[in-house]
């Protein structure tokens, strides 16, 4: 990846902490998440369903679902702001102008009940002072610009009568017709098939080239997390537990649960396509699923799921680790290598193919 042309500082992250009640009091969903993005850096946040990065993601803009919260003693600084201090009218003008997001299901994000056209229109009119023929203009042209035929027409029609990756492109044209600083896209491609996948990945890339805008991509496919990222952060159980520039994470993962999710991605090299017959009979996975923020098992929170634990890791709860220049990992295995033993992974991957 080319790396950004705007160096600073967008958005700055600390110790992001997001709660909902539970039966035994409030619950962390997202705990103590930090991270930055560079002015138009491409950052992916990976990981499971139900590790929180959707969470994190509505949190930058203060979208947190009730009865969840964001505690106080974090901090969300855009541009050196803390949007956590904002008040309402503060927000809204940072929401849409400035930090914008394009949400998972486009289906259900749409209002059904206007045409996409007065949609787009409506975010330039409450941000702009235009009159609403010219914000019709601005929406017809950002259709165009996302690669909509016949924008004038597809402007008057309703989401019911789009594609679900046409739909998907009028939540890009909503989200970058005002040219904000960064884009928080939280599965873009959920849904679409492999081609349309594709195109919507190409004109984001397109788009973040021509205005330079930060994308901060919410997914769970590696696949895209290559073909998008500079930077990756890896989420399990509500904390960052790896964060590595892209190639230096493929290459080398630190983290036991990154490991996994590499091992678990289709593979098709040059020896399987010429040898049908070597492809595996099952995708190699990992064992259990991510613990309840309410039944988060003590130490590191990996550890039931994990081939190498020992007791150390139940005893004591890992810290994000410096291994190399900007990748950090949340394991000690960091400080203790030697276990990472072949033994481990090769025992690792007959248990999971049992």
């Amino acid at each position: 990846m080319t790396p950004p042309r705007d160096s600073h500082t967008l958005l700055d992250v600390q110790s992001l902490q997001v709660t909902f009640p539970g039966a035994a009091g409030m619950v962390r969903a997202v705990d103590g998440v930090s991270f930055t993005v560079a002015g138009g850096e491409t950052v992916c946040l990976v990981g499971e369903s139900g590790c929180g990065k959707s969470l994190t993601s509505l949190s930058l803009l203060r979208l947190v679902p009730p009865p969840g919260r964001i505690e106080s003693g974090g901090h969300i600084l855009f541009e050196g702001r803390d949007l956590l201090s904002l008040d309402e009218a503060a927000l809204r003008s940072v929401r849409g102008r400035q930090m914008a997001m394009i949400f998972q299901e486009p289906s259900t994000a749409l209002n059904p009940v206007l045409t996409v056209g007065d949609q787009i229109a409506e975010v330039v009119r409450v941000h702009t002072k235009c009159s609403r023929r010219d914000a019709w203009q601005q929406a017809v042209d950002m259709l165009a610009q996302v690669g909509i035929a016949d924008a004038p027409a597809r402007a008057k029609q309703y989401p019911h009568e789009l594609s679900g990756g046409m739909k998907q492109r009028v939540m890009i044209a909503m989200a970058l017709v005002l040219t904000p600083r960064l884009v928080i896209a939280d599965e873009p491609t959920t849904a679409l098939d492999v081609t349309i996948q594709a195109q919507i990945l190409e004109l984001l890339r397109e788009l973040r080239a021509r205005t330079d805008m930060a994308l901060l991509l919410i997914t769970h496919d590696l696949g895209v997390v290559a073909e998008m990222a500079s930077r990756v952060l890896v989420m399990y159980a509500g904390r960052v537990v790896e964060e590595a520039p892209v190639a230096a994470l493929f290459a080398s993962p630190h983290m036991p649960y990154t490991e996994g999710l590499l091992r678990a991605m289709p593979r098709i090299d040059s020896a399987q396509v010429s040898d049908p017959d070597a492809l595996p009979d099952r995708l190699v996975t990992i064992p259990g699923t991510v613990p309840a923020p309410d039944a988060l098992p003590s130490g590191c929170t990996f550890r039931d799921r994990c081939a190498y634990a020992w007791d150390r890791c139940a005893r004591e709860e890992p810290v994000l680790y410096q291994v190399g220049p900007a990748h950090r990992a949340r394991c000690h295995l960091v400080q203790e290598p030697e276990r990472r033993t072949p033994h481990a992974a090769s025992t690792a991957s007959r248990e999971v193919a049992a």
